[in-house]
């Protein structure tokens, strides 16, 4: 048994996961890590201890019991030894039948792995922040953004219960914004494993694309390198989920399983954006969420049948812009943590989105400019939405581009930027108007 399981929350925060003195330490059977060692020596053009250590990611007095249990099985041979840690290991033919072996049933060849039980342990550990997010820190996560007061209270309580979120509102009023956002809030790294193992398979858990390693002046020097800290993940999926995409995938040639994006985020934030517009039916997707989303496990299938339970540890967020009652029933919304509508901005509201637009932009907006965009939406009686403030500054700075002019707003220019964004004709009957000039009166001639 790993003594990782005996670990407490402070302790994980201060040291980190503490380094194996024993193979036993790992939680991993000395079998697997013999097994992992010898492709490591196959892989690598220089197989020292040093070099099988880093790559395994194992201190080097374990490493070079792993090496040294090889050697006795005459599957690797010892090419050359002078300092510690330099002796120079290379394949025997032994050797390579059983790597042949090895590969067609796991072709994993990474940092040694940790056992499911250790995983599970330190995602419950670590899955709620140590320190509680307050007003201030909700603000600051959201400073970029616009929001009424009580939505900010909203989110606060979210983000301390670490309850889902069904985000509800029309499109283009900042929900996919509110979503990414909430995860700003969420303090410290948390540390994940570069992968799992279960009965001799591997799951990969880290993923480059999800997760970002903390800077090395916040991790400790010493740890278990089967370990990683990272910051608290974000995973967006949208409309290109399925089901299938919730289950572990195996793949033939790998030979081992890459985790679903909901165990990547673990720790971290989940958002559903554009849910219901799915490849697969709401309802369907609903359902396979219900017992997660409640006792906060999952279970995944191995492709032998076997199931297994892993943590589900993180916030998860709904983003849709359909009617939420189409799309679950009040069974379902009842396990919601919490429900919230973002609404169209009020012309204030507007205002100072569109101030701090132009703000990031360099470009200064006169109250008169504010004045003739909000009028526009008066005779259009057009809805204002919380991203057009974005977009129309957007196609202005592209016109003064094109026109090589500086970045002024004028009423010319916001409404060429206007038409160009809510769309217009565009035919050769308005150019002949504008240049053709008026002919002489009749009677005057």
């Amino acid at each position: 048994m790993s003594h990782t399981t005996i670990l407490t929350r402070a302790e994980i925060e201060s040291m980190g996961p503490p380094l194996p003195e024993e193979i036993t330490d790992t939680g991993i059977s000395e079998g697997f890590l013999c097994d992992l060692a010898l492709k490591h020596v196959a892989m690598l053009p220089e197989p020292t201890t040093t070099a099988v250590s880093e790559r395994i990611n194992l201190p080097r007095t374990l490493t070079e019991d792993l090496l040294q249990k090889l050697y006795r099985e005459k599957l690797i041979e010892v090419k050359m030894q002078s300092a510690i840690g330099s002796t120079r290991y290379a394949m025997l033919d032994h050797g390579w039948d059983r790597l042949t072996r090895l590969l067609s049933i796991c072709g994993y060849v990474g940092p040694a792995p940790v056992s499911l039980r250790d995983y599970s342990h330190m995602m419950k550990l670590q899955s709620i922040p140590s320190n509680t997010a307050s007003m201030d820190t909700v603000r600051q996560a959201f400073h970029d953004l616009v929001l009424p007061e009580s939505l900010l209270q909203t989110l606060g309580c979210v983000i301390n219960s670490r309850r889902s979120l069904f985000l509800t509102g029309l499109p283009g009023t900042g929900k996919t914004a509110v979503a990414e956002r909430i995860n700003n809030a969420l303090a410290g790294g948390i540390w994940i494993p570069y992968a799992v193992e279960i009965d001799g398979q591997i799951i990969r858990v880290f993923d480059g694309h999800c997760h970002e390693a903390m800077p090395a002046e916040e991790t400790p020097i010493d740890f278990d390198r089967r370990w990683i800290l990272i910051k608290r993940p974000l995973v967006v999926v949208g409309g290109e989920l399925t089901l299938e995409n919730a289950d572990l995938t195996w793949s033939n040639a790998a030979k081992f399983y890459e985790a679903p994006f909901q165990m990547k985020s673990n720790g971290g934030t989940l958002v559903i954006d554009d849910f219901g517009r799915q490849r697969v039916a709401p309802q369907d997707l609903l359902n396979r969420w219900i017992v997660p989303l409640e006792r906060r496990v999952d279970y995944l299938a191995l492709h032998t049948g076997k199931k297994i339970e892993v943590p589900f540890e993180q916030l998860v967020v709904f983003s849709t812009n359909l009617d939420e009652n189409d799309l679950a029933d009040q069974a379902f919304l009842r396990r919601m943590g919490y429900r919230a509508r973002v609404e169209p901005p009020t012309p204030n509201a507007y205002s100072d989105i569109f101030r701090y637009q132009a703000g990031r932009r360099g470009i200064k907006v006169e109250q008169k400019i504010l004045d003739h965009i909000l009028a526009k939406y008066r005779v259009e009686r057009r809805q204002m939405k919380g991203c057009e403030p974005r977009d129309i500054l957007d196609r202005a700075t592209d016109i003064c581009k094109f026109e090589n002019h500086s970045l002024d707003l004028t009423p010319q220019i916001v409404d060429v930027a206007w038409r160009n964004y809510f769309g217009t004709a565009h035919g050769f009957a308005q150019q002949e108007a504008a240049t053709q000039k008026p002919s002489a009166d009749p009677l005057e001639l």
